[in-house]
């Protein structure tokens, strides 16, 4: 297969910042470059052009046929910008599965400095286990403490004496996790379980099997770098105060990643219902805006998980 490129460098728009200039490597990968010592790169690769809500190029990205990268320079401050600078290779993959880094709740807290701040753990830390998965891991507890937590009290309760590390990230996709896994975010650990909860964001972009595509690499990835760990997967919690489309949608993700069951030291798990009353029905006191749970959400949570997590645990 041939592969075709089309690179365009962007002119500065702002004479202060320069703009980003996108290389291709030996190996393959895409690197970004920028003249502007202090200037902060941002990219995409969906299409759109990289705003403050596009993640921090950070490391050479894989870019894979049919996708486009495109990116933009800012200032350190975030106001003086350059002109979008693209490379487009020919042909496709889904998103789900094209690591890449995110910054959409920039607003919230900081995605690169929270991996920084699990870069530092992981270095000093030998977790017992993990959590993976969006903002729904992000604001249940444990550390990196950098965002307004909702169930402290009950991750401590269940997790605080067993070596728990939360890598949950705010509005993190399948292809967010995939990146923070192949650069650095496991290295040098062997957690006995790694709990994984992921793509209810996705469920606006991506079709139900494209999210199962995505999940199916994290498992993948996860069991290549952690061969050891076994792999908790639990199935995407229901959103929304009824039931709705968007919850078909999961119903079908998680029809499809129960399949992973057995595979790559996989044990799936649908606890969905302990959050859903006997109409299908989510109270506000579970989920008060019916995808994110309260500290009672979180311990019905923990407390459906637990026979399973202390069996893979040895406990």
């Amino acid at each position: 297969m041939r592969l075709f490129f089309l690179a365009f460098y962007g002119t500065s728009l702002l004479a202060e910042v320069a703009p980003a200039v996108i290389s291709t490597l030996p190996d393959g990968r895409v690197a970004v470059t920028c003249a502007t010592p202090t200037a902060i790169v941002r990219y995409t690769l969906d299409g759109s052009d990289p705003d403050r809500s596009a993640g921090v190029y950070l490391a050479p990205v894989d870019l894979p046929v049919g996708r486009t990268l495109k990116a933009r320079t800012f200032s350190a401050d975030g106001v003086e910008t350059s002109e979008v600078s693209s490379l487009v290779r020919a042909a496709g993959e889904p998103s789900t599965i094209v690591p890449v880094t995110q910054n959409r709740d920039w607003k919230s807290y900081d995605w690169v400095s929270r991996h920084e701040s699990i870069l530092r753990l992981v270095r000093t830390r030998q977790p017992k286990l993990i959590f993976l998965g969006d903002s729904i891991t992000h604001f249940f507890g444990g550390e990196p403490a950098d965002a307004k937590l909702r169930g402290p009290e009950v991750w401590n309760k269940y997790y605080g004496d067993r070596q728990a590390l939360n890598l949950g990230y705010g509005w993190d996709r399948t292809e967010n996790v995939l990146w923070r896994l192949q650069h650095g975010e496991v290295e040098g650990m062997n957690p006995q379980v790694a709990v994984v909860m992921i793509g209810t964001n996705n469920t606006g972009l991506n079709s139900a099997a494209e999210i199962a595509t995505g999940i199916r690499a994290i498992c993948a990835e996860l069991h290549r770098r952690l061969p050891e760990t076994r792999i908790l997967l639990l199935a995407i919690f229901p959103r929304g105060a009824k039931p709705n489309a968007g919850r078909e949608k999961l119903a079908e993700v998680n029809r499809a990643i129960a399949r992973l069951d057995g595979q790559m030291n996989v044990t799936y798990l649908d606890i969905g219902q302990v959050f859903l009353e006997a109409d299908g029905s989510i109270r506000p006191e579970i989920m008060n805006d019916y995808l994110h749970p309260t500290a009672a959400g979180y311990e019905r949570w923990a407390a459906a998980m637990e026979p399973v997590l202390k069996r893979l645990l040895g406990e």
